[in-house]
């Protein structure tokens, strides 16, 4: 059975024109598991469905991780619940995520009774089923598991949000995402030999161009590129694919071509990493893109 890593967003909460919000999505076999839904995530799916991945046709959605709750990674939820459920998404959408996932999910269903209603007994008659959520609130371990897949969560370290990254073992294959987070000895652990191993990662140059006080929130949160280099020295993925690339730079810009700009930075960031004594295979993904395991 085929594993692959797709990206349907590779951004952060910059409104970056060619990058959607964080999300990417385990494909085994037929089966989609998402991990994230940010901004635009169901076209996005739906994006990568018309490219060829049957397993993200919207309406087979059903099953989805959150690392935390940052709204560049949950800014999606509602078109995730309502969306495919729309397109005759026949069974809940399943939900597993950090404390306060719960709290988020009642509270999106609360703000939509008056759609809710509507299509539940006005005259676009929907199933009863698509737009329930079953949300589940996790502690480290294994938090999923069918016969496919085994997920297991491990904490990492954003600030003051519960924060999660993922391991996920399929089929003899091994894909770990990070999540946001600080460089930890724990995602080293996890990634050990995987297949694939997709991490956050900032511009080390482009650090020094920022305020102190956000050099400090930085360097506390995200891993720079430099860091990257020592926990994929410690892990050795058959692949490390960078996402959530933060530049430093200011996208707002109208006197800077912003798009050439973040390429060019992206190149600086791959540099930066080789520069530090990675020497395996290291590439930056890019909304849309596909990775076999």
């Amino acid at each position: 059975m085929e594993v692959k890593l797709v990206l349907l967003g590779t951004g952060t909460p910059n409104a970056c024109t060619n990058a959607s919000g964080p999300s990417s999505a385990v494909i085994v076999g037929d089966r989609a598991y998402l991990v994230d839904f940010g901004p635009g995530v169901v076209r996005q799916a739906a994006k990568a469905y018309r490219n060829g991945v049957d397993a993200l046709r919207p309406d087979r959605l059903t099953i989805a991780f959150c690392t935390h709750l940052h709204s560049d990674h949950t800014a999606g939820y509602a078109d995730l619940i309502f969306t495919p459920w729309v397109l005759e998404r026949p069974e809940p959408l399943a939900v597993f995520g950090p404390k306060g996932i719960r709290h988020m999910t009642d509270h999106i269903l609360q703000a939509y009774e008056a759609d809710i209603d509507f299509r539940l007994y006005g005259f676009e008659r929907a199933n009863e089923q698509g737009y329930r959520v079953n949300a589940a609130e996790m502690e480290p371990g294994v938090v999923y598991q069918d016969d496919r897949v085994t997920v297991e969560a491990f904490p990492v370290s954003h600030g003051t949000l519960e924060s999660y990254g993922y391991r996920f073992t399929a089929g003899g294959k091994v894909i770990v995402i990070s999540g946001d987070t600080a460089p930890l000895a724990i995602v080293s652990e996890k990634a050990r030999d995987c297949d694939i191993l997709l991490h956050e990662v900032e511009y080390t140059a482009g650090i020094a161009l920022r305020e102190p006080k956000w050099q400090k929130y930085h360097r506390e949160v995200h891993t720079l590129s430099v860091d990257l280099a020592e926990i994929a020295k410690k892990a050795r993925p058959k692949l490390l694919v960078t996402y959530h690339r933060i530049y430093h730079m200011n996208i707002q810009d109208n006197t800077i071509d912003v798009e050439q700009e973040t390429e060019r930075r992206s190149q600086k960031i791959l540099q930066e990493i080789k520069d530090a004594g990675y020497d395996g295979n290291v590439v930056n993904g890019y909304d849309l893109d596909v990775y076999d395991a």
